[in-house]
């Protein structure tokens, strides 16, 4: 039973942000190139210049006959950006919520409506996430599932000649609207970016790249010495241990699936 309720949900969420209207697959205008990743590169790190050991700026990933999708080099690239500029930006977020809980800093209130605290401040980030219950997990990758559905269905794809790294608005969306109103969009919710020329806004995104980066390597380093203590010199007596598995998310509430599984 559980499982047909979290697919119910999964489809429901899919149908719902579609698009109002649909594209037939066509070969599009892309925006990037391998010649404008190598024009970026000296912006990201003067000091190192463009490289690209795996050869992936030259791949194609896709074939056009099963996939509704310009199955160019070009489109390999977008993917490849905007999936960095995406994952630097959970890694940011991941980081200083990382530093969040490992200080100690919880809500003031209950965590359920039935009363049940926040885990313990004294448990490691990762043993915070393995006390909390399984539905409030669901509720968290549902809403990641919710806004990751909304981002891939951008009137352009960034696949398609859109732009990569952006975040359709929820407010003022003329192309696409959500089932419930949302008061505010997730990126610059209070418009102080909304007048910023395109040269501020180029320079804004070369400084996110770069911090995106150094996040995914910094939230690895904590996950890394929490597993293995002293992996990490630099982090050696600050992060706490951690004795589970970070690759799997449920396996603290493995033991209540039975009674949700028929």
């Amino acid at each position: 039973m559980f499982r047909q309720i979290i697919l119910a949900l999964a489809l429901g969420a899919a149908a719902a942000f579609a698009p109002v209207k649909t594209a037939t697959r066509a070969t599009v205008a892309v925006s990037e190139t391998k010649a404008d990743l190598e024009a970026l590169a000296p912006k990201l790190n003067p000091v190192v210049p463009f490289w690209d050991p795996l050869g992936l700026a030259d791949a194609t990933f896709w074939d056009a006959d099963n996939f509704a999708i310009d199955a160019s080099n070009e489109a390999t690239i977008g993917f490849l950006r905007h999936a960095e500029i995406k994952h630097g930006r959970v890694a940011m977020a991941a980081f200083v919520g990382y530093c969040v809980q490992a200080n100690g800093i919880k809500w003031p209130w209950p965590m359920t409506f039935e009363g049940l605290p926040f885990p313990e401040a004294g448990l490691s980030p990762e043993a915070q996430w393995d006390a909390i219950p399984i539905a409030a997990k669901t509720q968290i990758i549902m809403f990641v599932a919710i806004l990751e559905l909304w981002s891939e269905s951008a009137t352009t794809h960034y696949m398609k000649g859109g732009k990569p790294g952006m975040f359709p608005d929820f407010v003022g969306n003329e192309k696409m609207s959500l089932p419930h109103p949302v008061p505010l969009n997730l990126f610059d919710p209070f418009g102080f970016s909304k007048g910023a020329s395109e040269a501020k806004k180029e320079a804004g995104l070369i400084k996110e790249i770069n911090n995106g980066r150094l996040a995914m390597i910094g939230i690895m380093g904590f996950l890394s010495e929490a597993k293995v203590p002293g992996s990490v010199p630099f982090l050696s007596g600050i992060v706490k241990p951690y004795a589970g598995d970070v690759m799997a998310p449920f396996a603290a509430n493995v033991h209540m699936l039975p009674q949700y599984v028929q």
